[in-house]
């Protein structure tokens, strides 16, 4: 009997996870056999994400290092950079403006009762930040020591000293040959391993989302269902129109055929709620499935699940509305500015873990002088919404690959 493909098999995964995590939740998480399968389940997730992480920090040094080496002609390398940032930070500027636009038109939070978060907002300590600490802070990050960043998994600083090796190995030209082909050698070997990590991705995606599903808190959910019904509808907005719209109109690849190939990655996002540990399934993805070039998809992706957040930078903004509406505040024109603005620096500063968002959220509060205790009312969703805003997150690196090989190529005007 011949078994269904890998991409069949994770979409079972998911499918069954989410019906057993339904069921799970029916029975509440007292019941012995409910607390068994979460266990086993926790046991599988973890097993899942730590197998992803390993092999997570060797693929971004490589992958970004081959990518910029491999892009030998400076006038492509100057190409792809400014095709890259430009795409980037114009996808995040639309997700924030479709996120603030909801927020103001059906006014989530307006009329909720606060009271009823006061004990939650009362035993929460926000640090606070401010934007000058924020960006000092950001700064400080990008250049480490590269060993300790390799050791520590810090990816930001892995991606900035890769960008300088690949750079030094492009102007050093033959004489860092053996590096380079040293470097593609393990870059392969890699994604080798990766292709092993796969094999159990159904079973790792299934754990996780028994988990996910079987211990939310629907009175919570409840009380803030017009809040995530706003947010959930407006990042479907941009991840089942907007960047496959852009996607069409510059490359010419249909919707359909993007499913096909990043699937993996994407039921894998949602399922981790993590742009890092799902970066070795999107780099397979989009070099195996899409065909991007890799030195392209070695470049853009890991610096995109670094940077690129739509789904990060539409939440931030649309929660800072929310939570001006549940404490009664109306936020200026330029108020909103300041939202924007600070809501696109603060998810390019997020880390790509799960409710990373909740960490730079402070600073997007604290911009227009909105409480940062008010991040209480958020956290007991935030776990279920950050699922799709990173499945978007990882979308939007997926997309910026496809287009910046379209545009790394086009002929020059």
């Amino acid at each position: 009997m011949k078994l269904p493909g890998l991409n069949t098999q994770i979409l079972l995964g998911a499918i069954f996870g989410v019906a057993a995590g339904v069921y799970f939740h029916s029975l509440g998480t007292a019941h012995p056999f409910v607390q068994t399968g979460l266990y086993a389940s926790g046991l599988v997730g973890t097993l899942f994400i730590d197998l992803l992480k390993m092999i997570l920090i060797p693929l971004v040094f490589c992958s970004i290092t081959v990518g910029i080496a491999n892009l030998r002609q400076h006038r492509q390398m100057h190409r792809v950079w400014v095709a890259t940032l430009v795409f980037f930070m114009f996808t995040m500027a639309i997700a924030i403006t479709l996120g603030m636009a909801a927020s103001l038109y059906f006014k989530p939070g307006a009329g909720v009762e606060i009271a009823m978060f006061s004990d939650a907002m009362r035993n929460f300590s926000a640090a606070q930040i401010s934007p000058s600490e924020f960006a000092t802070q950001f700064l400080h990050g990008l250049f480490v020591n590269p060993f300790k960043a390799l050791s520590e998994g810090n990816v930001l600083a892995v991606v900035i000293f890769a960008l300088f090796l690949g750079i030094a190995l492009v102007m050093g030209g033959e004489r860092y040959r053996n590096i380079l082909v040293l470097l593609q050698e393990a870059q392969e070997i890699t994604m080798r391993i990766v292709g092993w990590v796969m094999v159990l991705a159904p079973f790792g995606i299934m754990a996780l989302l028994i988990k996910l599903v079987a211990t939310q808190d629907t009175a919570m959910i409840g009380t803030l269902a017009k809040f995530m019904g706003v947010v959930t509808g407006i990042t479907l907005l941009h991840g089942v129109v907007i960047l496959p719209l852009l996607l069409y109109l510059i490359t010419g690849t249909t919707p359909l055929a993007f499913w096909r190939g990043a699937r993996e990655a994407l039921i894998t996002a949602f399922a981790t709620s993590s742009s890092n540990a799902t970066l070795p399934i999107t780099m397979r993805c989009t070099t195996r499935n899409l065909k991007v070039r890799p030195e392209i998809a070695g470049f853009v992706v890991p610096l995109g699940a670094t940077v690129n957040m739509d789904g990060t930078a539409l939440y931030e903004a649309a929660a800072a509305l929310f939570i001006a509406n549940l404490v009664g505040v109306e936020l200026s024109f330029a108020q909103q500015l300041i939202v924007f603005f600070t809501a696109m620096i603060a998810a390019m500063g997020a880390p790509g873990i799960p409710s990373a968002g909740m960490v730079t959220m402070v600073m997007v509060l604290q911009s227009v002088g909105l409480p940062a205790e008010a991040i209480a009312i958020l956290l007991p969703i935030d776990r279920l919404l950050d699922t799709l805003r990173t499945t978007v997150n990882v979308q939007g690196d997926m997309v910026g690959s496809l287009v910046v090989q379209k545009l790394a190529a086009a002929p020059e005007a």
